[in-house]
């Protein structure tokens, strides 16, 4: 997946107003500024309530549903690459909750929702902190590992 499809999905998202942090590999990538590796997929968390919306968005680009996993996930896959959207609920406090799988969650709090850079423009994404807890709980791949490394050197 080239930083263009990823671009074209997230304006995708903005034209209909969708609510999205851009977690992953990419959100690794927005936090460190710059791509640093290949990507095969985009991972997005979005509001559950825009869901709906989200994937109007991504089938206009010609994703189709892959995978359904809802509540957990959904995945999309195109010529261009996979797009996992992972919805979640937000309180009025603006904290968010997942569900995962076999009735456990994951949260979303208020600050892990920030904001990093591609090629000088701003993105939605999971703060480092919440993107060490998602790498956690499974055996991590090569690009898991690449990953871990930057995210600790942005904690130094």
């Amino acid at each position: 997946m080239l930083v263009s499809d990823v671009f074209a999905a997230l304006d995708s998202l903005e034209q209909l107003g969708v609510r999205y942090w851009v977690g992953g590999g990419w959100g690794v990538d927005a936090l460190v500024g710059r791509q640093t590796r290949d990507h095969r997929d985009l991972d997005v968390a979005g509001d559950a309530d825009q869901l709906d919306l989200a994937m109007t968005a991504l089938h206009g680009l010609g994703y189709k549903v892959e995978t359904d996993w809802l509540p957990v996930r959904v995945a999309l896959a195109a010529a261009q690459g996979w797009v996992d959207l992972h919805p979640v609920e937000f309180d009025a406090t603006g904290h968010g909750l997942q569900a995962g799988p076999d009735g456990t969650t994951f949260a979303y709090p208020i600050e892990a929702l920030q904001s990093g850079v591609l090629n000088g423009r701003p993105i939605p994404c999971l703060s480092v902190e919440r993107q060490l807890v998602f790498h956690t709980g499974y055996d991590p791949r090569p690009q898991d590992l690449h990953d871990l490394d930057l995210l600790r050197s942005l904690i130094r």
